[in-house]
């Protein structure tokens, strides 16, 4: 019979189950063997609750966590092959390590971002923390970081851009120091209606070259000077009820124009 060399593991805890992974080997599909596979799963999951402690504070809470270690956990049981002779924990460790890395790497980033950029933001998170232990009194360069990270500068600063990427505010958060409420959304700008008035200027221009001169005259006093229709009629020897009755025709007409050219 195969015997199993003993290794000392960094879990105190680690459990002997060597016998346990050879019988899951040996029995087929069935009752007897998921009881041994749920065996398994509770004999390490408190190895695999630690690793996902690990990984605290980073904007995941530590029961979603543990879920996606113990699912790491279960693909671990469910892959280890016994008769290669390594150890359990080998095996488990780096597979749910993994399996928590990839939940934050596939749920956790607000903006959608490529793996190769996702790992130059690993890279370039890394680098930095280590230079900000050995330069004092200064952040280190954008060239510093490239070149601890073993990356090109263009690849460290888009490493750089991706870290904003991992974490959005929210539209409706209170902004820091501000008073009565004031949120990123009352800072967002809106549609200027001045301009839709840039566009009708520009679309009646050529039309009001083609009015006779008095109607364009009589236009320009009312709309561009604000000249009531009393003082117009006054100016140009006509009565307010002729001049209401041009201002009105030419409006129309013009009106008119731009809808058929639209349609």
């Amino acid at each position: 019979m195969r015997t199993h060399t003993s290794r000392k593991h960094p879990h105190d805890d680690a459990p002997d189950t060597a016998a346990e992974f050879d019988r899951l080997a040996h029995l087929p599909a069935g009752a007897e063997r998921d009881a041994v596979r749920r065996q398994l799963v509770n004999a390490w999951l408190p190895m695999a609750e630690r690793i996902a402690g690990r990984f605290r504070n980073r904007g995941e809470s530590l029961e979603d966590l543990r879920q996606v270690a113990a699912l790491g956990l279960v693909k671990a049981v469910d892959r280890f092959d016994p008769e290669r002779g390594a150890a359990f924990a080998c095996f488990a460790v780096p597979t749910i390590t993994g399996e928590v890395k990839r939940h934050f790497r596939d749920h956790m980033w607000a903006l959608h971002v490529p793996r190769r950029v996702q790992d130059q933001r690993n890279r370039v998170r890394a680098a930095r923390r280590e230079l900000l232990q050995t330069v004092s009194g200064r952040a280190p360069t954008v060239a510093e970081i490239a070149t601890r990270a073993g990356l090109t500068p263009a690849e460290a600063m888009a490493g750089l851009e991706a870290a904003d990427a991992f974490n959005a505010l929210s539209l409706d958060a209170e902004q820091p120091g501000s008073e009565g409420g004031y949120t990123l959304f009352d800072g967002l700008g809106g549609p200027d209606p001045a301009l839709d008035v840039v566009i009708d200027r520009e679309a009646v221009k050529p039309r009001l070259r083609r009015l006779p001169e008095r109607e364009r005259r009589i236009l320009y006093m009312r709309f561009f000077r604000d000249m009531t229709q009393r003082s117009i009629a006054e100016d140009l020897g006509i009565s307010q009820m002729h001049v209401s009755r041009l201002i009105s025709n030419s409006c129309e007409r013009l009106r008119r124009e731009i809808m058929q050219d639209a349609a």
